[in-house]
């Protein structure tokens, strides 16, 4: 079957709700606004188990079906990016600095479009917890409502959520079983020598020699010390040394990004640079510190949940329009702090022909909202059939 007629009849509204949120932006754990709007449409829609205020602003909402049986969690992200927007949309972002340019206004849409049709049908047994996080783009988000609990509190046994994608085809579904998008680490290097003139360099231990030193061998991780058909990203980013172009500066320091999908990849590139600031400082007579932020693990994918939503996206989207053995992604996801707790699976939905992520001409494709909705609510029935009555459609 295609996108739910239901939900297609009221497409026109689930537009609306979205360009009030693209006006509407807010960042990290601050989406209070955005959670308001949320609850009100959740009540109009008859749900009355709502619970605020988890992860400082998130919410979580449960419909109960027509039987009694397990929880299942659909989870949309809601903070926006502190990005100028440049689109010139006739609902362009009120907050200046701010704009949803990651596509979160369409996906809290598309679980208020499923949460609209559940609310009315209940063509389930059990119940669907319908999770709107905060802080993704930041970070702490999806973490935090694990450490609060949250997947505990309310029993949920499975998990999914989607996010929208510049390029694919309006209607198409990617994803794959096992890992599908990186962990991200950040890397620091505080490097402190003597400073003095430009002119006498003799009589200085220079910061930015150690420093561009230090950022030539960590490149070498990649290339040398890892098997080349497991994937791994080293990226110095980061240099900020010096303040005139006669003065040897002080100190210099460093940083950037690791990703990876294995933690013995992981912990081998932190040796590594370990080893690597410790000999270089040596060698240039000058003190160094790494310091090494773990971030978001791997997001990796149940594989039995993973072949569940993909038959699921093939009932919603056209023939021939998912494919379910997708490249990896080097990008991080913090959706994966739910997935070490709890099977589910990660998606990503079709955006069209739109500006990349995170631009500030980006702009989620309406069209492509009454796909995610679909896919949440043949989740939910799917899932969770009824013991007395068929499938919905």
């Amino acid at each position: 079957m295609p996108v739910i007629n239901r939900i297609s009849a009221f497409a026109d509204e689930m537009t609306e709700w979205r360009r009030h949120l693209h006006q509407h932006p807010e960042l990290g754990q601050q989406c209070h606004e955005t959670a308001s709007f949320v609850v009100e449409r959740l009540l109009e829609f008859g749900i009355e188990e709502i619970h605020e205020g988890i992860a400082i602003s998130g919410v979580v909402a449960i419909i109960n079906g027509q039987e009694d049986g397990p929880t299942i969690g659909l989870r949309a992200d809601m903070d926006a990016l502190p990005i100028t927007e440049s689109t010139g949309a006739e609902w362009a972002s009120l907050n200046e600095g701010k704009m949803h340019a990651c596509g979160h206004d369409g996906h809290t849409t598309m679980l208020l479009g499923a949460a609209k049709y559940l609310a009315e049908t209940r063509n389930f047994k059990g119940r669907i917890a319908l999770i709107f996080q905060p802080a993704e783009e930041t970070g702490g988000g999806a973490e935090l409502m694990v450490e609060e609990g949250m997947l505990e509190r309310f029993d949920i046994k499975e998990v999914y959520a989607l996010h929208n994608m510049p390029g694919t085809p309006v209607g198409q579904f990617y994803t794959t079983p096992g890992p599908i998008m990186a962990s991200v680490d950040t890397f620091h290097v505080d490097i402190k020598g003597v400073g003095g003139h430009g002119a006498y360099p003799h009589e200085t231990r220079d910061p930015i020699t150690a420093a561009l030193s230090i950022g030539q061998a960590m490149a070498t991780i990649v290339s040398r010390n890892h098997y080349a058909l497991n994937d791994l990203v080293v990226s110095v980013t980061m240099i900020h040394a010096g303040t005139a172009d006669n003065i040897i500066p002080e100190t210099a320091y460093l940083g950037g990004t690791v990703r990876t999908f294995d933690r013995d990849v992981k912990a081998m590139v932190k040796k590594r640079m370990a080893e690597i600031v410790a000999g270089q400082a040596a060698s240039f007579g000058v003190e160094a510190e790494l310091r090494y932020e773990e971030g978001f693990p791997a997001t990796i994918n149940a594989p039995a949940q993973t072949e569940f939503a993909v038959e699921v996206a093939r009932e919603v989207a056209a023939e021939g329009r998912v494919v379910d053995d997708a490249t990896r992604e080097m990008g991080a996801e913090d959706f994966a702090y739910f997935l070490e707790k709890t099977p589910g699976s990660y998606l990503f939905v079709g955006n069209g022909d739109t500006a990349g992520l995170h631009q500030p001409d980006f702009d989620f494709d309406d069209a492509a909202a009454p796909y995610g909705a679909s896919f949440f609510a043949r989740i939910a029935e799917r899932a969770l059939p009824l013991d007395t009555a068929g499938e919905g459609s």
